[in-house]
C-alpha cells in the first residue's frame, strides 16, 4: 500500500479574496506538495494525475496563469520578499502621511485660535485712536475747570462782582475752543452734526418730541430743535431732537387772535 501524505487545505474564502503576499504563499505549499507527494505520484495512473492537477487548479483560482505553476521555490522565496519590501516601503509612506496630516491638523488649530484672539482685540481695541484723540479735549476741560476752581474763591472773599466778569470770559472761550476742538475730532472720524431747522420732518433723521402750532410754515416742518442730529459718516448715529409744525384751524386762529 502506498500511503499519500496529507494536502495541506486552503480555506475556500482565501481563494477568492487573496492578498498577493498570501498568494504567493499559497503557491509555496503547492510545490512543497507537490515535492512530498512525487513518491507515490509514480504509483498512480496518468489518468488520476490530470484529475488532481485539474483539482488542485481549480482550489486556487482560475485567474492563475501556468506559469505561477512552474515557478521555482526559489523564484516564490525571492518573489515574496520583494512585496514584503514592497509592503514596507508602502507602510513607511502611510506613517509619513499620517505624520503630516497630523502637524497639518496642529498648524490650523493654531491659527484659528490666533485669529480668534485678534478678531477679540479688534473689538475690544477699535476705538483706540479714537480714545486717545479725545484725551486733548479732556486735558483742555480739566485746564478749564481748574482755573475756574482757583479763581472762584478769590472773587467770593473780595465780594467784587466785577472781577468774576474776566473769570466767566476765560471760562467761556475755554469752553468754545474745547467744544470747536471737539467738533474737529469727531469730524476727523466721520462723526458730524447736523441742524435740520426748517428741514421737512424725516423719520429716519428725526425724532419729533412734540408739535408746533404754526401756519406760517407748512405742516411737518422742524420748527424747533432740542437736539442736534450726529451722522457717522452716511449712517445716522443719532437723530435730532425736534418740534414740527402742524396745520392751523382759521377758527383756532382767529381765537388766538382775539385773545
Amino acid at each position: 500500500m502506498v500511503l499519500l501524505q496529507k494536502q495541506v487545505e486552503i480555506p475556500t474564502f482565501l481563494i477568492k479574496q487573496r492578498p498577493p503576499v498570501l498568494k504567493i504563499k499559497m503557491l509555496l505549499i503547492r510545490k512543497k506538495n507537490q515535492g512530498s507527494n512525487s513518491g507515490s505520484h509514480a504509483s498512480m495512473s496518468q489518468s488520476g494525475q490530470r484529475r488532481r492537477r485539474g483539482t488542485k487548479r481549480t482550489a486556487f483560482s482560475d485567474s492563475d496563469s501556468d506559469s505561477e505553476d512552474e515557478l521555482s521555490m526559489e523564484d516564490l522565496v525571492k518573489l515574496v520578499a520583494e512585496k514584503e519590501e514592497l509592503l514596507k516601503v508602502k507602510h513607511k509612506e502611510i506613517e509619513t502621511m499620517q505624520d503630516k496630516v497630523l502637524r497639518t491638523y496642529a498648524e490650523m488649530e493654531n491659527v484659528m485660535d490666533r485669529t480668534r484672539r485678534e478678531a477679540e482685540n479688534s473689538k475690544k481695541f477699535a476705538i483706540q485712536s479714537f480714545a486717545k484723540t479725545l484725551l486733548d479735549v479732556a486735558d483742555n476741560l480739566g485746564r478749564a475747570a481748574s482755573v475756574v476752581k482757583d479763581s472762584f474763591p478769590k472773587v467770593d472773599t473780595s465780594k467784587d462782582t466785577a472781577g468774576a466778569v474776566p473769570l466767566l470770559e476765560t471760562l467761556l472761550k475755554g469752553v468754545e475752543m474745547t467744544e470747536k476742538q471737539l467738533t474737529e475730532v469727531l469730524k476727523k472720524f466721520g462723526v458730524e452734526k447736523y441742524d435740520p431747522t426748517n428741514e421737512q420732518f424725516d423719520p429716519n433723521r428725526h425724532n419729533a418730541v412734540f408739535q408746533v402750532p404754526d401756519a406760517s410754515k407748512p405742516p411737518g416742518t422742524v420748527a424747533v430743535v432740542l437736539k442736534v442730529g450726529y451722522m457717522l459718516h452716511d449712517r445716522v448715529l443719532r437723530p435730532a431732537e425736534v418740534g414740527v409744525t402742524v396745520a392751523v384751524d382759521n377758527e383756532d386762529m382767529n381765537q388766538s387772535n382775539e385773545a
